[in-house]
């Protein structure tokens, strides 16, 4: 049973990692990979908000695996950050490069944080 509830979590998270990705780079003119970028803020901060409710008994390890590790692990995406990141500094846009590494470090950590810190409030009352 786990590795279907994993299975339909990755069945949405894919499909919604690639239309948000395209959605936020649309709106930007920038070599900068914006939708990667938010897409892996956003999958942080809600995997951050599981951990801080999974760890107050606010959640089920098979809500866990359902959107931990099925959403969360689907909709983002360390290959395609490290990818994007390589091309940009293949191509000689350093700044955007290095810009992409800290900013996505320290956002994605930032985010999971800052979620965790809220569910555990919210969870503990």
């Amino acid at each position: 049973m786990n590795w279907l509830l994993v299975l339909l979590g990755g069945a949405v998270g894919a499909p919604l990692r690639y239309l948000t990705d395209r959605a936020v780079q649309a709106r930007h003119d920038s070599v900068f990979p914006w939708g990667t970028f938010t897409v892996n803020a956003v999958g942080s901060l809600v995997l951050g908000a599981l951990t801080g409710a999974l760890l107050a008994g606010g959640a089920s390890s098979r809500v866990g695996l359902l959107l931990g590790t099925g959403v969360c692990g689907a909709l983002t995406t360390y290959s395609t950050f490290s990818y994007e990141t390589l091309r940009l500094a293949e191509r000689g846009r350093w700044l955007p490069a290095a810009a992409n590494v800290a900013a996505s470090v320290l956002v994605g950590l930032g985010a999971a944080a800052l979620g965790w810190r809220v569910a555990r409030l919210l969870v503990a009352g």
